[in-house]
């Protein structure tokens, strides 16, 4: 059972860590890489299409290997108030960061001249989402080895 929760929590942080830190690199060099030369306009679409392919893959283990991660310490009977509230806005920011990512991916359906401004906005937030849900699970972790969340 350890062997689980230790492959569960690798998986978890790795896919995380992908989408988080995929996001930052697309927001702070790929992106302005793109803009600045000609091969933007060409390999743009490309790009975009494989990362939100890897998105996806990242989303698919995040659900998994969370719900998994939740019951086990929910089930362990070592948690409190503190701990279950930092939990629920974990769980929160990373909704935000689902939903956002499902407009992004319907947005990208759409022709450029179509989308509104919330499209150029979304990757920030979801990247903002993203820290901060790092942050908590910091918290979590924190909390539950200090054993502040009885």
């Amino acid at each position: 059972m350890a062997l689980l929760s230790v492959l569960m929590r690798t998986l978890h942080l790795v896919a995380a860590a992908v989408w988080v830190g995929g996001s930052l690199m697309y927001l702070a060099v790929i992106t302005p890489a793109l803009r600045a030369t000609e091969a933007g306009s060409s390999a743009g679409p490309l790009i975009a299409a494989a990362f939100r392919r890897m998105v996806n893959a990242c989303i698919g283990v995040l659900v998994l290997s969370g719900a998994y991660l939740t019951f086990d310490r929910l089930a362990s009977g070592q948690v409190g108030p503190l701990y279950v509230a930092l939990l629920v806005a974990k769980v929160a920011a990373a909704c935000g960061m689902l939903l956002l990512a499902a407009f992004q991916a319907q947005e990208a359906r759409r022709l450029p001249k179509h989308r509104g401004r919330f499209w150029t906005l979304a990757p920030r937030g979801i990247l903002a989402l993203g820290l901060l849900t790092f942050a908590l699970g910091a918290a979590l972790v924190v909390v539950f080895d200090l054993g502040l969340s009885r």
